[in-house]
């Protein structure tokens, strides 16, 4: 056993065999560290603005929200042809967050290289080709960093949703959109396209467009906002400029752009599993940059509807200068408590630049029965809600309570707005236009109408003779907004509303005798009001019964005599109504209204007057 001997371990043949107690230590094992996270994809977002200072403060204050990481995204940026100071603004922005992103680059506006001959809005082939070089130039710059994503984004798109570039990255598409919403059903991708490459009305569009289906769906285009993955191999044969030789339409962008992705085999995709952002509608040739802002301006109300839109801090906004549009006060009528419909509607109407006088409402939940009493307040005999059969509200007390402060000002001339309203374009212009109209014409009114619900749907109301956008009012709801002269606040006060009391929106139907409840009317013997309203109407509520975000201070209340009675009829409605659609899988279908003049008023199928 000699060779065994020799091949044993030296310590093993010196010490002999090792007992239990005499094994040798083992070494503490080290803990397995961990692998580090993988760094964000680096992505290029690509901005060419002209003529775009009304918008580029909200725009790129969007753009400083996104929640990415600024050191994987860098700035590519390019402006010409301005009459404005777009470039300025521009640059200003780039110098302020130049340290927080990967990089930014410039690129300097060159000579003219295309002219304008009939207004800022023309669109000759020549301005087509400068837009398609900068965008290609931008696509080339990202190709050159070796971003994986790059972002086109129009400079007046409202980006809302701050994961909008992890989210879309997350679908793993070679090109893919955000749908971006507006106040029609225009967005940022068609559903389908002609022959010659223009835009085809599908039927696919408008339940994508409204949410009626959701998820990403494969279009034929996308513009104004998408994504290119350019870690795809088919997204090297994507190009701007110059168009694929085999291009066959009018010279365009956007179209150019889709063909060139059809050749490349390259699928455009939008997304709306969220709610990612605004756009404005586009601009007809004739119209002129005043214009483009004032839509610009309704875009920005709109998303104000649900966010926060501030201006970006690394530029200086000038806020607009304040106007009361002509009246002697435009008051805002605000619940204290109501922190988010007042700062909501205080952006929204510094955004119009109106000049609002804030009017704290009586908070009819914070009334008791002795105040009710002390102020001779009483609840019209007989009444009762159309749609629930209940007597009136605290809530529906406090809101005439509101009105009435205001009628009781004694001015010529006011505007009253709620703080649940949402403005239509060019609110501002159209309402000044049509205030014109009425001096110009020597109209003798007391009342009209801004924003209601129009009840009396059978039968068109007439219009008013010698005014533009003017007519006579039948039966309606809702006080949203409305313009009210000195002798129509008289004759409002002079019918002693407190002591037979219902909802204001039913009062002022009865003041100027459209009101389908004769055992009403007859409480009130002088109903000669004159009353107009403006048509189309310029203000709508915010939210509609059921909506995400709507709530009631009227409906939610307690009734008048008694408060321990609570009223919540109108959520109680709409939680009714979400359950029956959920299990029908569809939506709840109206009823046909009835006659305005009927012993039941034309209401609609919710049971409930807040829902139009």
């Amino acid at each position: 056993h000699i060779g065994l001997f020799w091949s044993l371990p030296w310590f093993l043949v010196l010490s002999g065999p090792l007992s239990c107690a005499e094994e040798l230590p083992v070494a503490p094992q080290q803990p397995v560290q961990r692998e580090s996270p993988l760094l964000r994809p680096k992505v290029l977002i690509t901005i060419i603005a002209r003529n775009a200072q009304h918008s580029l403060p909200y725009f790129l204050g969007c753009i400083d929200r996104l929640e990415y990481p600024k050191d994987r995204i860098a700035i590519w940026a390019a402006s010409d042809h301005n009459v404005d100071n777009t470039s300025a603004v521009l640059q200003q922005w780039l110098r302020g967050v130049q340290q927080l992103y990967h990089s930014v680059e410039w690129r300097p506006a060159e000579e003219p290289s295309f002219t304008l001959s009939t207004g800022l809005k023309h669109w000759p082939k020549s301005r087509f080709i400068q837009v398609m070089k900068l965008k290609q130039a931008a696509l080339r710059a990202a190709r050159r960093l070796w971003a994986d994503y790059i972002l086109f984004v129009d400079c007046d798109n409202l980006l809302t949703h701050r994961r909008l570039l992890t989210d879309l990255m997350a679908e793993n598409l070679t090109l893919v959109a955000p749908m971006l919403e507006s106040r029609t059903l225009y967005s940022n991708f068609w559903c389908g396209m002609t022959p010659q490459g223009y835009y085809r009305r599908t039927p696919e569009y408008v339940p994508i467009r409204k949410w009626k289906r959701q998820g990403c769906f494969a279009v034929p285009m996308v513009h104004s906002t998408f994504l290119m993955d350019l870690r795809r191999s088919a997204s090297q044969a994507l190009a701007f400029y110059p168009p694929h030789p085999e291009y066959p339409h009018h010279l365009d962008d956007i179209m150019a752009f889709a063909f060139s992705a059809q050749q490349a085999e390259v699928q455009m995709y939008v997304c709306n599993k969220e709610h990612y952002g605004y756009l404005p509608l586009p601009l007809k040739q004739h119209q002129t940059l005043e214009e483009e802002e004032e839509s610009f301006t309704h875009t920005l109300t709109e998303a104000l509807i649900d966010y926060t839109m501030e201006p970006s801090q690394y530029v200086h906004h000038t806020a607009k200068q304040l106007g009361k549009m002509g009246f002697d006060e435009i008051f805002l009528i605000n619940l204290k408590r109501r922190l988010d419909r007042r700062e909501r509607m205080m952006s929204t109407l510094a955004a119009l630049g109106i000049d609002v006088t804030l009017t704290e409402a009586v908070d009819g939940k914070a009334l008791n029965s002795s105040q009710l009493l002390a102020m001779g307040i009483d609840m019209l005999p007989g009444y009762k809600d159309p749609y629930s059969g209940r007597v009136l509200t605290r809530g529906e007390i406090g809101c005439f309570l509101s009105h009435y402060n205001i009628w009781k000002q004694e001015l010529q001339q006011v505007l009253v707005l709620e703080d649940d309203v949402r403005f239509e374009p060019r609110f501002r212009s159209r309402l000044t236009a049509t205030m014109d109209d009425v001096k110009r014409t020597g109209l003798d009114w007391d009342l009209i109408y801004v924003g209601r619900k129009r009840l009396q749907v059978t039968e068109p109301e007439s219009w008013v003779k010698g005014v533009s956008n003017l007519v006579h009012p039948d039966y309606s709801y809702w006080t949203l907004g409305y313009v009210l002269s000195l002798q129509g606040a008289k004759r409002l006060i002079e019918a002693e509303p407190l002591s037979k009391m219902l909802p204001v929106d039913e009062f002022l139907p009865i003041m100027f005798n459209k009101h389908p409840k004769d055992e009403y009317m007859h409480y009130f013997k002088q109903r000669d009001l004159r009353a107009f309203s403006v048509e189309p109407l310029l203000l709508f509520p915010t939210h509609y019964t059921g909506e995400p975000g709507y709530f009631s201070d009227t409906e939610t209340s307690t009734i008048w005599d008694d408060e321990t009675v609570a009223t919540d009829w109108d959520r109680d409605n709409a939680k009714r109504r979400r359950k029956q659609e959920r299990e029908s899988g569809v939506e709840a279908r109206p009823v046909t209204p009835r006659p305005a003049h009927s012993n039941v008023p034309s209401f609609l199928p919710s049971g409930n007057r807040d829902e139009l």
